[in-house]
C-alpha cells in the first residue's frame, strides 16, 4: 500500500492505494506542516483500519513537503513535486493522458499533462484563499459553507458591471449578461448575498480565463478542474458560461479535490 499525502497552506489531504487499486482518501485543516502530515496519516490509518505493516511507502507533496526532512513514522517517504503529481493525479482520474489542468486550492495552477511529460504552465494567485481573505473583511465570513449559502441569494447585477451597462447590443461573440468589470458597478444597494457571488463570480471568470487562453494555446479544447475548488455549483455555472461563449469544456472528474495526493501515491512504481 502506498500513501499519498497534498500538505496544502489550507488543507492536508491523503490518499491510500492498495495494491488491488482500491483508494481510501480523508482531508484535514493545515496547522503546521508536521502536525498536518502526520495528524492526516494518523486519520487515514485509523479512519480505515490500516496496519502500519502494511504500508509500503510514503509519499508528500504539497507546499509543505519540503519540511519533511525525515522519514514519517519510521516508513520510508519520499517526496514528489507538486506540479508532477497534479498532472499524474489528473491523467489517472481523467483517463487520458493528453490534457491541461485547472488545479484550483488557494491559488490556481495550469499544467499540461501528457504520456512522457508534464508541464507547469503558469498560474494565479485568484483562488479560493482570494475568496475567503476578501469575505472575511467584507462579509465577516471565514467559512466556505457561509460564502455559499449567501452567494445562492446573490444578484450579480448589482456589483458588477455588465456589457449591457454600457452597450446596448451585443459585441463580437460577447452577450450583453458579459462581465465587463468584476465589483466595477458595486451599488448602494448591493447586499452581503451579491457581494459574496461577486466573489465566486471574480475567482471563477479568472480561472475560467486563463483555463481557455492554456487549452487554446495548445490545441485542446477540455480542461480538467481538480483541488478544493472543483465541486462548487456556483462554479461549475460560471464556467459554463464561458464554455457558451469559448467553447472550452470543463470536466470535473470523480474525487478531483484529492487530485494531488492521488497523483504523489501513484508515482511510486
Amino acid at each position: 500500500m502506498i500513501i499519498g499525502i497534498d500538505i496544502g497552506s489550507t488543507t492536508t489531504k491523503a490518499v491510500a492505494i492498495e495494491p488491488n487499486g482500491v483508494m481510501k482518501k480523508i482531508k484535514t485543516k493545515a496547522v503546521d506542516v508536521v502536525t498536518s502530515a502526520t495528524g492526516a496519516f494518523g486519520k487515514i490509518i485509523v479512519e480505515n483500519d490500516i496496519k502500519m505493516n502494511e504500508i509500503r511507502k510514503i509519499v508528500v507533496t504539497g507546499v509543505g513537503a519540503s519540511k519533511i526532512k525525515n522519514n514519517l513514522f519510521g516508513i520510508p517517504t519520499d517526496k514528489i513535486d507538486e506540479f508532477t503529481a497534479i498532472g499524474i493525479g489528473g491523467m489517472f482520474l481523467a483517463k487520458k493522458d493528453n490534457i491541461i489542468i485547472a488545479n484550483i486550492g488557494t491559488g490556481t495552477a495550469f499544467i499540461e499533462a501528457q504520456k512522457d511529460k508534464i508541464s507547469h504552465l503558469g498560474g494565479t494567485g485568484v483562488g479560493g484563499g482570494t475568496v475567503l481573505g476578501l469575505a472575511k473583511k467584507l462579509l465577516m465570513l471565514s467559512h466556505f459553507n457561509g460564502i455559499m449559502e449567501l452567494a445562492e441569494q446573490g444578484n450579480i447585477n448589482q456589483v458588477d458591471l455588465l456589457l449591457e451597462d454600457i452597450m446596448d447590443r451585443d459585441i463580437s461573440f460577447l452577450h450583453k449578461e458579459t462581465t465587463a468589470s468584476n465589483f466595477g458597478k458595486m451599488l448602494d444597494s448591493a447586499k452581503n448575498e451579491d457581494i459574496a457571488l461577486g466573489l465566486l463570480n471574480l475567482m471563477y471568470q479568472v480561472v475560467g480565463m486563463i483555463s481557455v487562453f492554456a487549452a487554446k494555446s495548445k490545441n485542446i479544447d477540455r480542461v480538467l478542474v481538480t483541488g478544493s475548488g472543483s465541486d462548487n455549483a456556483i462554479g461549475k455555472k460560471i464556467l459554463a458560461g464561458i464554455t457558451a461563449m469559448y467553447g472550452v469544456q470543463f470536466e470535473y472528474p470523480q474525487d478531483a479535490e484529492y487530485t494531488t495526493a492521488i497523483g504523489a501515491a501513484l508515482s511510486v512504481r
